[in-house]
Parts: C-alpha cells; structure tokens; sequence
C-alpha cells in the first residue's frame, strides 16, 4: 500500500515508525512531517489543510491510505471532501467526518450529546454574548475553582480553571468578546470534577472498536503539575490505578453510549476516538473528546501495540476491524518531552540538536524538528519525545532521562518528576 500521514508532530512521527516494517507497505508519506518522519518516511511539503494540494498528490501517486493526524483538517470536512470527490471515494481515509468532529470541534456539541445518551460528564451550562449576564450569574451557583470552555478549537488555550468569582467572571467577558475569535463566541460553564485524569483510545469502524492502551499525560510545564498548561510534556502506559475491571466500568459506560449514540443520530464515525476521563473516587467521568490520538500519547501508545498497526487501519478504512485482534506488549511506556526555552511562552527556534545518533534503546520521536543546512534544528517548543520502555514505569522513565542526557540544543527543558504522582498506586499494585 502507498500510505499518507498528515501532520508534522510527535503523533505523526510515531505513526510512521508504528508502520514502518509492516508486510502491507510499498511507499510512506508524511505531509509536512519532520526531520525524523524523514528518516522513516518521505516527506512532502504539504500543508494539511490544503486539500485540493492533497487531491493531486493523492492522485500522482496512486495513494490507498491516508491518516489524518491532527484535529484541525477533520473538523474542517477533509473526510467529506475524499468521500464527495469521484476521484477519491475509493481512498481509504482515517479520521471522522465534519458532524462527527464536532465531538472535539465543538464542547457545546459534545456536552449536549453526552447529557443525551447519559455519557458521565461534569454538569454544565452553554453561554453566547447575548447571555453574559446570565452566565456571570450562574457562575454564582457553583464552587470554585470554575471552568470555562471555549467552545471551539483554540490551539489548546481554550480552557481556563480560575479560583476566584471575580476573574472567571471577568474572564466569561473576555472570552465572550472574542479572545479566541470564532472559537470562543460560545463559552461551556461546568462544574469542577475533583480526580485523576487519563486517557483511553478507541480504533473504530463505525460498528466495531478496538481499546488500545490507555495512557497519562502531563500537561504543565513545570513540576509538581505546576505553570501554565502546554501541549503536553510527557506521558506513560499503561495507567497504574487503571484496572482491567475499570477498563470494563470505561468500556459500558462511556464507550458504548458513546458510539450507540453516534448510531443513533446516523453520525458514521471512522478513526480514532480519544476519551479525556477524570477518575472521581472510583467512576469515570468524560472531561473532553478527541476525534484523532493524543500528542505525546500517542508516543507510548504505538509502542505498546505488537499488532501491525497498518492492517489496523487498513481494517478501520474498510470495515473489517471485527477480524482483528490488538495484541499490546505487557512492558510499560514512558515519553519525556524536550522543549524549547521559553515554552509554551515566546521561544526560539533554529536551535542545533546533537547527539540523537548515540547508542541507545530509546526511540526519540521528533516534534518540532527540520533539517536545516545538512543539520537538525529545533522548529516549535516541543522539540523531541524520548520513549522508552521497561518492567515498569520508573525503569520506562529511567531510561528515557539517561537518553536525554545525551541530547543536547541550546536551552533544552524538560520535566524530572513525571509519574511521581503515581508511586502510591504502584506500591498498592
């Protein structure tokens, strides 16, 4: 098969190396990718939102598979431009189309849709300019801290957790006013769930789904969960208070309402679904959906599946997922990111990256990278993704730290502490 991956981060690094030696592959693309999709794929410099760019190289090179990586070209209708193209029809795409976006594209539409079919969720309440002042009053009714939700995409900015009445009030206003633009002229109000967070994933075909490994990421930038939220610093797999008889409380709860109820509103849904979950006490609760994976997740997920990932996919384009089986590898997952200075505030960039061809048995997925005059540089303030694995998850992490050691580019950062928040689950274990 000739497979595109559209994207240009860790996700799409790690997909790429996840098919890479899979029997079903002739030709790997990755649009735009990076400097390490280079090295296991060929790049072609293609923004992912263009479309009628993606038609013709579809086209010129008789691509069977494509794999859309990130959020922003599903919730724009890339789907529903392949499926109302007569070229294109016959091309397998992974990834929802525009309706079924709206799960990630829209908190509105998630929220009503599961209150609807009685998904667990935080209780809520949708906000527009017209009813500011109805939604600073009713900001009165909950305790802090509040949660306030832009409504649409907004690079990962969009949601604010404030402590005082007085700011989230103020900050109801701001986002009403168009902080965000389009994206927050509609603001979700909802309750504050007190737990832990994870992430669980489902593959699926529209009638059949496949649980991969669930995973925690970590979002601040500074340690002990502290600073301003980022795309995300790490992340490990499987999840150590996540039981199997939990996955089973997650898969009849969440998971099937979730797609009975896509049936039910004639939504068909083909890809990956990311649950963003909060464990209160012992129930999972949805915080957000995802229509794509999770990035770094992603980075520890793909490791984990011994299956040929490709054939998964290949099985979720063309309706066959029933027939396969998602064999996942017992060790444990861990990825580090490596970030740029000043991130996720102003960074640098161009920044030269060395020693990523040392010994090791680490992967160093790249994320924000280019090849620059012959040289690797740093292109975005998340720079690389060291995933390692082990027995458990501090020999996974163990692993990773002594990787990164070796890696050097100027002004580097990276958390020292993650999964030290789950030590007390791994003694109980």
């Amino acid at each position: 098969m000739n497979v595109l991956i559209l994207g240009s981060g860790g996700r799409e690094h790690a997909m790429a190396w996840g098919m890479r030696d899979s029997s079903l592959l002739s030709n790997l693309y990755v649009a735009p990718g990076n400097a390490g999709t280079s090295e296991v794929a060929t790049n072609v410099d293609l923004d992912p939102m263009d479309f009628k760019g993606i038609k013709k190289f579809v086209n010129e090179k008789k691509i069977e598979l494509v794999v859309v990586g990130p959020e922003a070209p599903l919730v724009g209708g890339i789907v529903d431009y392949f499926k109302g193209d007569k070229d294109l029809k016959s091309v397998g795409i992974i990834g929802p189309n525009k309706v079924a976006a709206q799960l990630e594209g829209s908190k509105d539409f998630a929220k009503a849709f599961m209150q609807k079919y009685n998904v667990p969720t935080a209780r809520y309440q949708s906000f527009e300019p017209s009813t500011l002042k109805e939604g600073q009053q009713y900001l009165t009714t909950l305790k802090a801290p509040y949660v306030l939700k832009a409504d649409g995409l907004a690079a990962g900015k969009g949601v604010l957790i404030l402590n005082d009445l007085k700011e989230a009030q103020k900050a109801l206003k701001d986002l009403l006013d168009g902080q965000f633009g389009e994206a927050s002229k509609k603001v979700v109000i909802e309750e504050f769930l007190k737990g832990v967070e994870m992430s669980v994933f489902v593959i699926t075909d529209g009638d059949s789904y496949k649980i991969l490994p669930e995973a925690k990421d970590y979002k601040r930038i500074g340690e002990g969960d502290t600073g301003p939220n980022t795309g995300g610093m790490g992340a490990i797999s499987p999840v150590p208070f996540c039981s199997p008889e939990f996955i089973d409380k997650i898969d009849a709860q969440i998971i099937i309402p979730t797609l009975k109820g896509l049936k039910s509103e004639g939504i068909p849904y083909n890809g990956f679904i990311f649950f963003g979950l909060m464990k209160v006490g012992n129930e999972p609760y949805v915080i957000e959906y995802n229509c794509r994976m999770g990035d770094p997740e992603t980075e520890v997920v793909i490791p984990r599946i011994k299956s040929d990932f490709l054939n998964l996919l290949d099985a979720t384009a063309h309706g066959t997922l029933s027939e396969q089986h998602v064999e996942v590898d017992p060790r444990a997952a861990a990825t580090v990111v490596m970030v740029s200075k000043g991130y996720p505030d102003k960074y640098e960039k161009g920044k030269e990256i060395t020693g990523l061809q040392s010994a090791s048995h680490a992967i160093v997925f790249h994320a924000g990278t280019k090849v620059s005059k012959d040289r690797v540089v740093s292109n975005g303030g998340r720079v690389l993704a060291v995933t390692s694995y082990g027995h458990t998850i501090d020999h996974a992490l163990d692993a990773c730290y002594e990787r990164i050691e070796g890696i050097h580019f100027a002004g580097k950062n990276y958390r020292k502490d993650l999964g030290k928040d789950m030590l007390k689950y791994m003694q109980k274990a």
